[in-house]
C-alpha cells in the first residue's frame, strides 16, 4: 500500500493545531500510512519573497523520486470532497508515485515548488494560515479515505 506524505514548513505552535493535527493523523493513519515532513521557518531576518525561496529550496530537498508533489495554494483547483477523494485514491492507486502534499509557510509557496507540482489544490478560495491549511489538509485526506471505504463519516 502507498503512503501519503505531507511536507508542510513551520511547526504549530498553538496547542488547538496540534491537537487537531494529532486527531486527524491517527485518523487518516487507520486507512493508510501517513507521513508528515516538517520543515523549520526560514530565518525571520530575511524579506518575504527570500522566506519564501528559502522555504522553497528545503521543501525541493525534501521530494523524493516516489513524490507526486500536489502543492495546497488558493490559486489551485477547487474540488468536492467526493472529487478529491476520487483523485486520492487514484493517486494511492498509482504504483509509479505516492501523493506528496505540500504547505508553505507563512509567505505562501515558492514559483520554483509551484513549478514542480503534478498538480495545485486550493483548500478554497480565501487565505488561511499554514497551520489551519495543515488540519484543513487532514481532516479532507481522512473524509476522501471515509468515502473511499465506505464509512459513514461524510453526509451528501
Amino acid at each position: 500500500m502507498r503512503r501519503i506524505r505531507c511536507i508542510v514548513v513551520g511547526k504549530l505552535k498553538a496547542p488547538h493545531f496540534r491537537e487537531a493535527v494529532e486527531f486527524y493523523n491517527t485518523r487518516v493513519s487507520r486507512y493508510y500510512p501517513l507521513e508528515i515532513v516538517v520543515l523549520k521557518d526560514a530565518p525571520k531576518a530575511l524579506a518575504p519573497m527570500a522566506k519564501a525561496s528559502h522555504e522553497g529550496q528545503a521543501i525541493l530537498g525534501k521530494l523524493t523520486s516516489q513524490d507526486r508533489p500536489i502543492c495546497l495554494d488558493e490559486r489551485g483547483k477547487a474540488l468536492t470532497s467526493r472529487q478529491f477523494a476520487a483523485t486520492v485514491g487514484h493517486w494511492i492507486e498509482d504504483p509509479g508515485s505516492q501523493p506528496c502534499f505540500i504547505i508553505g509557510g507563512a509567505f505562501g509557496l515558492s514559483d520554483a515548488v509551484r513549478g514542480s507540482c503534478a498538480t495545485s489544490l486550493a483548500l478554497g478560495p480565501m487565505t488561511m494560515s499554514h497551520e489551519l491549511a495543515r488540519v484543513v489538509l487532514l481532516e479532507q485526506l481522512y473524509r476522501a479515505a471515509a468515502i473511499l471505504h465506505g464509512h459513514p463519516y461524510h453526509h451528501d
